[in-house]
């Protein structure tokens, strides 16, 4: 009887994972975060929709399909930033339980983000193209004015138009203070310290001429 031979095991081919497939707007998050990572380490003129492409892991064609050109990308990526450090302000103002503590939080939120992101607000910025869109604090600036000016204005008794005007102007003291850790490189907690103590003591001197009820923030 003749031997039968074994059957040659033809190797399994690897099984490929399913590609999952992303929603939109996550691929569009993708294509931002690939953006803002070659602002912050190599510059705006290192960012191209090549480079995009390879860095986010999707095509140049799909990226085109999203926004219609570079200039769309970045504008986009500061407005994204503009929006998430207004974001996490708020978050911090929610959990004041003064006005001076106020302050404190929202200004300590904006210094955390410019040591931590601030380097792609001001490489954006400098864009003449993004002339236009101002600082960071001009992002919803009047909304954020007009809300701290009513509370000036119903716990300190203080002239609503005087109010505005000093949290308007007191308003630059952050961009400051953040163009300020970014270029010097300097400890955060000071600079945060020296910005909060210039914008209290201002409002503090404007209630103490101005203001009628005397009460201390």
């Amino acid at each position: 009887m003749p031997k039968i031979k074994p059957r040659r095991k033809t190797p399994a081919e690897p099984i490929k994972p399913a590609r999952t497939r992303l929603e939109p707007e996550v691929r569009k998050e993708l294509i931002l975060d690939a953006a803002a990572d070659l602002v912050a380490e190599e510059g705006v003129s290192a960012v191209s929709m090549e480079r995009l492409g390879r860095e986010a892991g999707v095509s140049k064609s799909l990226i085109y399909a999203y926004y219609p050109n570079l200039q769309d990308v970045l504008s986009t990526l500061l407005k994204r930033e503009y929006r998430r450090l207004r974001n996490q302000q708020i978050e911090a103002a929610e959990q004041a339980g003064t006005f001076a503590e106020m302050i404190r939080l929202i200004t300590g939120a904006y210094m955390n983000y410019m040591d931590q992101r601030g380097l792609i607000l001001e490489r954006l910025s400098a864009e003449p193209s993004f002339a236009d869109h101002g600082d960071p604090t001009e992002y919803n600036r009047s909304s954020a004015v007009n809300y701290l000016a009513d509370i000036l204005h119903n716990n300190y008794d203080l002239e609503l138009g005087l109010a505005k005007a000093v949290l308007d102007i007191s308003f630059g003291l952050p961009a400051a203070g953040g163009h300020y850790l970014i270029r010097e490189g300097t400890d955060r907690e000071l600079v945060e310290d020296i910005t909060v103590t210039m914008i209290t003591g201002s409002i503090q001197a404007v209630l103490d001429k101005y203001g009628t009820s005397r009460k201390k923030l």
